[in-house]
């Protein structure tokens, strides 16, 4: 009998590091979206049950582990912990933590990476700590968000390969170049 056993999205590919920008798997916990249907009580409840504020468009907030990101309209990402039963009462949850691939890049040259792989302007001057939103990232769907270190980068788990490969490609010639 053939023996199955988990692996996470990346496997093996990560950590990357190249010209002082390295790329690591995250492991972000239980992600789950919030379909509102009662955006006021999942306000509430959100605050109330995880000290999370729900996210303005293209926004995130977070608390200790606990990250909340607007995913989309009427929509957001909630990871690092699993979602309060009071929750259900002011929107559909969904559980994702399966379908994602998570990612951090850092380091000097990040920004010059993802200029050469998505079409949104994300230099520290347009794209703050704490903003959010989905774009293309070379041909993938992705959930791009800045930290105070870098960028958190999600792509559906199916693409955590070539996520891997169109980083590697970017980042050296990003270190060619300097």
């Amino acid at each position: 009998m053939v023996e199955l056993k988990a692996q996470t999205p990346f496997g093996d590919l990560l950590p990357l590091k190249i010209g002082g920008m390295t790329v690591a798997a995250c492991d972000m916990g239980q992600l789950t979206v919030l379909g509102a249907f009662d955006r006021a009580g999942l306000s509430e409840a959100l605050e109330a049950t995880h000290g999370l504020a729900l996210p303005d468009p293209l926004r995130s907030t977070a608390k200790g582990d606990a990250r909340c990101l607007c995913f989309g309209r009427d929509e957001v990402l909630l990871f690092g912990v699993a979602p309060g039963e009071a929750l259900t009462k002011h929107a559909a949850l969904v559980d994702v933590s399966d379908g994602w691939a998570v990612a951090e890049l850092q380091g000097p040259g990040a920004e010059d990476v993802l200029a050469r792989l998505a079409p949104v302007d994300l230099r520290a001057a347009a794209f703050k700590p704490g903003q959010t939103l989905r774009s293309a990232l070379r041909d993938m769907p992705a959930l791009i968000t800045r930290t105070e270190t870098g960028f958190l980068l999600m792509v559906y788990r199916s693409m955590a390969a070539t996520l891997v490969q169109e980083l590697r490609r970017a980042m050296e010639a990003v270190a060619s170049r300097r």
